[in-house]
């Protein structure tokens, strides 16, 4: 294969990949890593690299028109980035010292049980009399627009959320994900965020999340420019395109594609993490 057409097509895949992750808070690193790896036969390592510097991307794409459109909680995502900083820190400092094949299977595994998790019914808002009383004191609680007008909502368990979100940092810097899967299943599942407004707070946190832990795998030589490159300019495109389409998609449509595609990855990527193939 060519070095153009080898371009050409992991710019094809990563807008794909934005896309998807713009629609679904993932930042596009859950189908990056797998297509990479899985695809085009690259290193997990430099894989997860590139991954990392989308991410950066799509949240900077995506982040903004989210912002514009009234969807993100910026003071829940400023409150979860604290701890999603660290974690991720500490997961980037163990990817260098877990073999490629134990990160494969890991992946796999959080893959398997974030497409489990997201199809599961969730209530779509809580009022924002039902708050939790720590988000009252963080005046946590926010509006979102509906076809019908603004609609209140209210944050539940904030401090376990927040204990989630060391969790989701570490499996950024260990994975390149982002941890997006993880932040919208805590903000959707435990804080009882809207889902509109979960995945487009994720969104705005993950890119905060990945520079944490892209400089450490920059430090170690995992980031290849060459690679980084048109992954980027490829999600960045996809992420743009899905926030466009977000405002008047089906929730539920979303989650059974979200769901479909990484249970195919998850199952080809533990396949390989055993066998040794990656």
């Amino acid at each position: 294969m060519s070095l153009l057409l080898f371009t050409g097509l992991v710019g094809i895949g990563a807008f794909s990949a934005g896309m998807l992750g713009a629609l679904t808070g993932l930042g596009g690193g859950m189908v990056i890593v797998p297509m990479l790896t899985i695809l085009f036969h690259v290193d997990l390592r430099y894989a997860i690299g590139a991954s990392l510097v989308s991410v950066i991307a799509t949240s900077s794409g995506a982040a903004a028109a989210y912002v514009k459109e009234g969807y993100t909680n910026v003071r829940v995502g400023m409150l979860l980035e604290v701890a999603t900083t660290l974690g991720a820190l500490g997961g980037a400092y163990l990817a260098g010292r877990i073999g490629t094949g134990a990160i494969a299977v890991i992946f796999a595994i959080v893959l398997l049980y974030s497409a489990y998790r997201s199809t599961k019914p969730l209530a779509e808002h809580v009022m924002a009399q039902d708050d939790d009383p720590l988000s009252r004191r963080l005046r946590l609680a926010s509006t979102y627009p509906t076809r019908k007008g603004l609609q209140p909502y209210g944050v539940k368990a904030v401090p376990a959320g927040f204990s989630l979100m060391l969790v989701a940092g570490v499996l950024s810097g260990l994975l390149g994900i982002g941890s997006g899967a993880l932040k919208v299943l805590a903000m959707d599942q435990l804080m009882h965020l809207p889902f509109k407004v979960s995945t487009t707070t994720s969104n705005f946190m993950i890119g905060v999340t990945a520079a944490a832990s892209a400089g450490i795998y920059l430090s170690r030589g995992y980031i290849d420019p060459g690679l980084a490159l048109p992954v980027m300019l490829g999600v960045l495109a996809g992420a743009l395109v899905g926030a466009r389409i977000l405002a008047g998609a089906n929730t539920m449509v979303l989650r059974r594609i979200f769901a479909a595609v990484i249970i195919a990855l998850a199952l080809e990527m533990a396949y390989k993490g055993i066998r040794g193939g990656l």
